[in-house]
């Protein structure tokens, strides 16, 4: 009885090994069947031409990005440290005749500043009174205005692309998911061999959307800081030839000192 009952339970055994080895077949199958590299690379070569071409312009939208960085940080740099030299020559006991002279051919901001003023000054022959000092203030709001729009020429690719590239990627993202439902339908099957290819091109667009938007708008910001600060100090350069202009016509000195030059 015993032996019998022994002899059953290993026929049940070996049914069951029987039973799980095409499993294991296809297991194996569906492993030598993904794909073994899964690399940015590979995904990219392999990936839908409407991916790749979502991929290369986040890619050239990242190098846009730092290269505006790179140039924007060196002139803005070199802009303020002339800004405050310029400033410095203002804040010593000097006249308007004089300044215009030592910033004669100057192309920065608070050059443009003072020989604006002096152009004024000369226009209107010399003579000091309140509308002398109206007319300086315009110019040198006009001056200021145009200052600013030059040094943040530029700004505004990198708040384009913190806005759009998200949506870009996700533009990608779609398209290599819908690549996947189609294989999957191609194929009429659900292996991850299908599956996987699809999603990782998806994924890699978003991740690109994302590497090239996060950085745009953090450099944006903070050019955007710096070019407040590069704005002030033209905004105290203005305040300093009008206070240098008061002082020459509360001295009975402008005439003259227009007179001299």
């Amino acid at each position: 009885m015993q032996r019998a009952v022994l002899e059953i339970m290993i026929r049940l055994c070996g049914a069951a090994g029987v039973a799980a080895l095409p499993g294991a077949a296809l297991a194996s199958t569906d492993v030598a069947l993904l794909p073994r590299n899964l690399s940015p690379w590979n995904m990219f070569v392999n990936a839908d031409v409407v991916v790749q071409a979502v991929m290369i312009g986040l890619a050239f939208a990242s190098l846009v990005t730092w290269t505006i960085w790179l140039a924007k940080t060196i002139e803005i740099r070199r802009k303020t440290a002339t800004a405050r030299r310029r400033l410095s020559m203002l804040e010593t006991d000097t006249v308007l005749a004089k300044a215009e002279q030592e910033t004669r051919g100057g192309n920065d901001a608070v050059a443009q500043i003072i020989q604006s003023a002096a152009r004024e000054a000369s226009l209107s022959d010399g003579h000091f009174d309140d509308g002398l000092k109206e007319r300086i203030a315009l110019r040198l709001e006009r001056v200021e205005a145009a200052m600013s729009r030059q040094i943040a020429r530029g700004t505004g690719v990198l708040a384009t692309i913190g806005a759009t590239a998200p949506f870009v990627g996700l533009f990608g993202t779609v398209w290599g998911i819908m690549n996947s439902f189609i294989g999957i339908s191609e194929a009429k099957t659900t292996n991850l061999a299908v599956v996987a290819p699809g999603i990782a091109e998806a994924l890699l667009a978003t991740a690109l959307g994302l590497v090239a938007a996060i950085p745009a708008v953090v450099i944006y910001n903070h050019l955007t800081r710096t070019i407040t600060a590069h704005r002030a100090l033209l905004g105290d350069a203005s305040a300093m030839v009008l206070l240098l202009i008061s002082r020459e016509g509360d001295r009975g000195s402008f005439r003259l000192a227009r007179a001299a030059e």
